[in-house]
């Protein structure tokens, strides 16, 4: 079968196609998967690029979503023919986070999804949403789950609750759709008026060009009468972390999934304290949430927006485009 390596030094121009053998017969709960795609996250980019050190040789990618086509021994909630998608942490099945790291994350501590089979554990996927295609699957595990986790399980998100959303990512446009979903406002800010329009189209209440208006978080808050956003998924992290406190109300909450700015930067501890803001600081979620997102996915005939696909073959490529920030939605990779 086809795979991608990553060799050492990680680069992007250190991805090679190769063969191996393909997988034999599912152990005793174990599950035989023949993948059809893939989507880039940014944590698949910090990988690729040697920030995250790996194994030398390891196939990269998080995501991986196709059809089961062997079970093993005592696996009751798989059936050939099922369409399923994987799960970010397969050992993390519910309640407090594990404190593992990515030890067990595929495409890091152990081999991912840019192949065209895998066997594995139960854990390490769940159903597809109904009617999906393979290529929307691959979109749920890292990105979609994100969303779900920072909106739902963390923000416990309510009808009429204000939530801003930064830029036009995986997991920015996820939250918009899930908020909007749940009865929620968004404000969403981009530097592209052309993807702002974009953004009301899907539904954006309010959209803020950041690059216009450098203090897009008194913006935000001037667009909820002063009050302040009950909710911001922060992606940004240090350069955007001061305008999303500007931007919550009193008693808001922050929920810092990201990093693009960097790593370090000051903070106002004075608003933070004085605000009472509630700061989760998280990374994807559990597979018990993953399967109430799908849940709500079919409830609600939410469908994920994609940018572009990308062959196999042409992996590097698409984190390319990746680096452009061009991109609306997500990026797949076709297997």
């Amino acid at each position: 079968m086809r795979i991608v390596r990553l060799r050492q030094p990680g680069s992007i121009k250190s991805l090679g196609v190769a063969t191996m053998p393909e997988p034999g017969r599912p152990g005793r709960g174990e599950i035989l998967v023949r993948l059809h795609a893939s989507s880039l996250n940014y944590h698949d980019y910090l990988v690729v690029t040697g920030f995250v050190p790996i194994a030398d040789g390891r196939i990269p990618m998080s995501d991986g979503a196709g059809d089961v086509v062997a079970v093993g021994e005592g696996i009751s909630e798989f059936k050939v023919g099922d369409k399923v998608v994987s799960t970010f942490f397969p050992d993390w099945y519910d309640g407090a986070p594990m404190d593992n790291g990515f030890a067990g994350v595929p495409g890091d501590g152990s081999d991912g999804y840019a192949r065209e089979m895998v066997v594995a554990t139960r854990a390490h996927f769940t159903h597809a949403p109904k009617g999906y295609s393979h290529a929307e699957a691959a979109t749920l595990t890292c990105a979609g789950l994100t969303a779900w986790r920072a909106l739902v399980v963390e923000g416990k998100l309510k009808a009429g609750d204000t939530v801003l959303v930064q830029g036009t990512g995986g997991v920015s446009i996820f939250a918009l759709q899930f908020a909007k979903a749940m009865g929620a406002q968004v404000i969403a800010t981009s530097s592209s008026e052309a993807k702002l329009e974009r953004l009301k189209a899907l539904g954006a209440d309010h959209v803020i060009n950041y690059r216009a208006v450098p203090e897009w978080g008194k913006e935000a808050r001037a667009l909820t009468g002063g009050r302040g956003v009950d909710h911001v998924v922060e992606i940004g992290g240090p350069q955007t972390m001061p305008q999303s406190i500007m931007a919550a109300r009193v008693g808001g909450q922050i929920c810092m999934i990201g990093l693009l700015t960097g790593t370090e930067g000051p903070l106002s501890t004075i608003f933070m304290v004085s605000k009472q803001l509630s700061i989760h600081c998280m990374m994807v979620g559990t597979r018990c949430a993953q399967l109430d997102m799908v849940r709500a996915i079919e409830s609600n005939g939410i469908h994920p927006v994609i940018d572009k696909h990308f062959p196999l073959e042409e992996l590097g490529a698409a984190f390319r485009h990746q680096e452009t920030g061009a991109h609306f939605g997500k990026i797949v990779i076709d297997i």
